[in-house]
């Protein structure tokens, strides 16, 4: 729901009053802005809810801020703590306070999403109780860190009044293809019961990098992913000798070659399992990894947690930099466009949030079918797909 609230001090409007948002509110057509090949959502007002944890109980509110949501300077959790912009069980607190346990904190800020592509999401097949799409790379599926509205399902709500939907599986956020929705509770069950029971196929293609082995390949390597990183790592080994400590989850990947040039391979991907980046991490494994998987490319490693080379990792960053310095060193890098900025925003007048390059590109990963008991769904090919 939309509520208004007056600003202790400042304000968005004429009369101090601010329209804020909360997860309830559904994304609207309106809500995007299209520039220059990609989908931007419109800056608006945002209430964070969360709970004190027991690991935060016993700092002042600035501090809890400043060290666990580190995509902000500490001058602006100041400044938000005496303007009520952070509240404590719905009411203003002073910087010094120490909160407690459980209790229900609310931040209420300007939300700046990152952009996606513009290329829209198409929809494959539309029945009572399942909606199948082709998805493009770089839209999440649905609401994670910072995208709320520019994810699938909240561009399915916003452009076809599809709601609610219910994700039959996932797709990694730059991998395009194949996504099935569910309708409704029931139909979304059955079809994790056949998951569950190892009764659906799954089937992507990649573009490779060298000459891919002409017989089909089976990759059953255990997968460890770190989150703080953002990445997986494959652990060979025997996992029966004693001696020897897997710590990753077992995962098996079939690959089979479908042309190749020499120089570059299209496979045909079907794991068995479904860990986080498996088909990638396993091609790697193979010596073959995805061509222009720069996470996997290579074994060398980058500190990604530190470095925040993504846009769904630059949030995290800390910065050093007052609030004014923040707005003074982005005055250069976009103009203010199609919407209201607030004098409080460390990312305003931008419509992307600070930190995010836009240099990311699409894997190429695709998901083409999926199959079970009685059914099939299946995406078309990605032009990359041919090597003629």
């Amino acid at each position: 729901m939309k509520r208004k609230r007056k600003e202790q001090s400042g304000g968005a409007s004429e009369e101090g009053e601010v329209v804020w948002q909360t997860p309830l509110n559904p994304p609207e057509r309106q809500d995007y802005i299209f520039r220059e090949g990609r989908r931007y959502v419109a800056p608006y007002h945002f209430e964070f809810i969360s709970h004190v944890k027991s690991r935060w109980a016993g700092k002042t509110i600035v501090d809890l801020f400043a060290h666990e949501f580190k995509g902000r300077p500490y001058e602006y959790y100041v400044s938000a703590v005496e303007c009520g912009r952070i509240q404590v069980e719905g009411r203003a607190v002073p910087v010094s306070y120490i909160v407690k346990s459980s209790e229900k904190i609310s931040h209420f800020v300007h939300r700046h999403e990152p952009p996606v592509t513009s290329h829209g999401v198409s929809i494959l097949q539309k029945e009572p109780d399942v909606v199948t799409v082709c998805k493009p790379a770089s839209i999440p599926v649905h609401p994670c860190g910072q995208y709320r509205k520019n994810t699938v399902v909240g561009i399915l709500q916003a452009e076809h009044g599809l709601a609610p939907l219910f994700p039959v599986h996932r797709l990694d956020r730059l991998v395009s293809g194949l996504l099935i929705f569910a309708r409704n509770a029931s139909k979304a069950d059955l079809f994790r019961q056949q998951i569950e029971g190892g009764l659906v196929q799954k089937r992507y293609i990649a573009m490779v990098v060298g000459e891919f082995p002409e017989n089909e390949l089976e990759v059953n390597v255990n997968i460890n992913y770190d989150a703080r990183e953002g990445r997986s790592t494959a652990e060979a080994g025997d996992p029966t000798c004693d001696t020897v400590l897997l710590k990753g989850k077992a995962a098996c990947t079939k690959f089979t070659r479908i042309s190749t040039n020499g120089t570059h391979s299209i496979v045909l991907c079907e794991p068995v399992t479904g860990r986080t980046h498996q088909i990638r991490v396993h091609l790697q494994f193979s010596g073959h990894p995805i061509a222009n998987d720069m996470l996997y490319l290579s074994e060398q490693r980058t500190n990604r947690s530190a470095e925040g080379m993504v846009a769904d990792k630059a949030v995290g960053l800390s910065s050093e930099s007052s609030v004014s310095d923040i707005r003074q060193n982005d005055k250069e890098e976009e103009p203010c466009i199609e919407f209201s900025t607030d004098p409080m925003c460390t990312n305003c007048p931008n419509l992307a949030p600070k930190g995010y390059d836009g240099s990311e590109e699409g894997l190429w990963l695709h998901c083409i079918r999926y199959s079970g008991p009685g059914w099939v769904y299946e995406c078309p090919y990605p032009d990359w797909a041919s090597l003629g």
